[in-house]
Formats: C-alpha cells, structure tokens, sequence
C-alpha cells in the first residue's frame, strides 16, 4: 500500500432465509452513478480507521448498523488511475429493515446463490464468493496500551499507568471493538496499565471491568503455586466464555499473549490453529470468531491509522 492508495471498506450483510430450507439472503445496493448492484462499501476519510469506515460507509448506504464478524478478502483494483484497495467483513443482521441511503437508490435482500450471480465478474466477485453465511461471537484479546517503559516507573509494576499515548489509544480502542462487539463481557489483568486500557469501552458499553489473575505472566499473582495451576485455571476461563456464547473483550500483557491465545484456540475447538506470529503491538487486539461448529477465523488490529504501526499494517486475516 503506498500514499497513492485509496482505502474502502464494506461488509456482506446477510440475514437467515425465512424458509430454512432456503440460501442465506444477502443486502446488496444499486449505485445510480454506475447503474450497478454490489456490496455496500465506500471510501475512508482522511485519518479514518477502516474498521469504523465499514460501519459509517454501511450505515450510510443501508440504514442498517452492522456489526462486524469474520474478514473477507481485500480486493484491490485500479479506480480513476489509483490503486483502490477495499476491505470486506461479515456481518449477520437480525432483521434490521434496510433502506436507500447516500448514493443509493434502491437495496435488495438476495438469496445467496442469486447474489453470487448478480455480483459475477464483478470487484466484489471474490468477496462474495468466500463469504459463508455463520452466526459468530467475538471473542477479543487486548494487549494493554503504552504504559511507558517499566525502568522508569519506581513503584510497584501492577500500578503502572498508561502514558499519554495509551490513554488516547485506549479511547480509540473502544470505538475499534465496538464495531465486532458493541456489548460484552470485559475481563482483564489485574494491573492496572490493562484495565485501564479496556474502561473506556466497559464504560462506553454499560459493563464493568473485571479482574481475572490468570490473565497475568507467571509470577505476578500469588493465586497460582505453579505454572500448570495458572495454565489450568487460565483454561477453564477460556472454555467457559465460549460456552457462555456471549461476546467477551480479554486484556493482557505481551508476556502471556501466546499462552492465552493458545487457550482460546483450544477452548474453540482447533488447539492447532496457532499464528505463527501471534504478537500484537502494545493497544493491538486478534479478535477470534466462534460458530456454534468451532472458530470461525480470527483477524487482529490496532488503534493506529494508516501512517501508524499496528493499525493497518496488523490489520489482517487470519483463518484457522
């Protein structure tokens, strides 16, 4: 992606058919300025997240609010001689009534197969062709915003604040999980540097922030006399929180980022479905989709926009 690059974003809404022996149906837009169907999607304003440019650009053309699921494939082309790069996410609607919105004359709910039809040979072709129609439940793992450097802070580590630059990301960061959860359960690190990295959004969304020892490293809790202690209490919050079947926001630290998304992939059923690089920078998330099947893919981010590390850049798919 260079500066020349124009960033779009959208989303496959789709609703269960009314006769469940039917396909999956499918919201598409008729665009009058190019007398064409496609997905609903539109470009970034200057500085805007693509997570929140998907949800703005889908409300704007739809009157429906999505809420984001599993990622589907980017697709890039030449637009007006720039390179225009769009990315595409899931998102199941519950009946939402939808309507002509900006630059919209008309939408249509389309079977599945007969969407797939209309958007052939089209750009939205391959999205539409990977799209699988799953109810999801997000469940997203933080890494706890800057917190400046530990040499630095002469007191006890558990009360390390966030800096400047983590409050602000922490604030953005509420906005970002919100577009895959706009409610949900928020458990975190008792250090302080992590809750406070996920109270914007507890309090944004009406929740409160708890605390869970075996989202710590090893060593830092005095609840567990053994690695294996941690490791088998840290397991049994993970599979809990999948059957629970609710959408729940984890904080944590770089440390224990491994152990804990080995957790959730265990407790998702696909215990080798590891990352190879399952790092994120410090205010990045991986949110993991569960089905009622196992996972469902898993994507990770960051608060920052284009012109900083950890937000597009980390932005990527991830499929089990």
């Amino acid at each position: 992606m260079t500066d020349a690059t124009t960033l779009a974003a959208g989303a496959a809404i789709w609703r269960p058919p009314t006769d469940p022996a039917e396909d999956a149906e499918v919201l598409l837009v008729h665009r009058p300025k190019y007398d064409d169907w496609s997905l609903p999607k539109g470009k970034s304003e200057p500085g805007e997240h693509i997570l929140l440019t998907a949800v703005r650009e889908v409300w704007e053309e739809t009157c429906v609010r999505p809420v984001l699921g599993p990622r589907l494939p980017t697709v890039e082309y030449i637009s007006w001689g720039r390179l225009k790069q769009v990315s595409y996410w899931s998102s199941f609607s519950d009946g939402h009534q939808a309507a002509p919105g900006n630059e919209i004359d008309a939408v249509s709910w389309l079977p599945l197969g007969q969407a797939r039809e209309q958007l052939a040979g089209t750009h939205d072709d391959p999205v539409i062709s990977a799209f699988r129609p799953l109810e999801t439940v997000p469940l997203i793992l933080v890494r706890h915003a800057s917190a400046g450097r530990k040499a630095d802070w002469p007191g006890d580590d558990c009360l390390r604040p966030l800096d400047a630059a983590g409050m602000a990301d922490a604030r953005v960061l509420a906005s970002l999980m919100a577009c895959f959860a706009p409610v949900a359960r928020v458990i975190s690190s008792p250090a302080l540097r992590c809750t406070d990295t996920v109270r914007p959004y507890a309090d944004g969304s009406g929740g409160r922030v708890e605390t869970e020892p075996c989202l710590a490293p090893y060593g830092r809790s005095a609840d567990f006399s053994s690695r294996t202690d941690l490791a088998d209490s840290l397991q049994r919050l993970l599979s809990c929180l999948v059957a629970e079947r609710r959408p729940a926001v984890l904080c944590l630290h770089r440390e224990n980022l491994p152990d804990v998304l080995a957790a959730a992939c265990a407790a998702l059923g696909a215990p080798a479905a590891m990352p190879a690089d399952p790092s994120l920078p410090k205010g990045g998330f991986w949110v993991a989709h569960a089905t009622a099947g196992g996972p469902g893919g898993a994507s990770r981010a960051g608060p920052g926009g284009a012109s900083r590390a950890g937000g597009l850049a980390a932005l990527e798919r991830y499929e089990p």
